[in-house]
């Protein structure tokens, strides 16, 4: 089954960092990354979909990180 995951997070190191780890993890890189400035914060937000083929059955219950 394909997975699908949306990555999330402020423009910083930190989201790199996150999403450095699901491609390490063998997740892979789904559409084009996405940018948005939240004016409430102050702060830009970066957004990235990643998918990956797992060999589980759905459940609303899985945890998708942890694939």
């Amino acid at each position: 089954m394909k997975i699908y995951r949306f990555l999330t997070g402020d423009d910083t190191s930190a989201f790199c960092h996150k999403v450095t780890e699901a491609l390490s993890k063998g997740w892979e890189l789904y559409g084009e990354p996405s940018y948005a400035y939240d004016s409430a914060n102050g702060v830009m937000r970066c957004g990235q979909a990643v998918t990956k083929e797992a060999d589980v059955a759905y459940s609303a219950d899985l945890k998708l990180g942890q694939l």
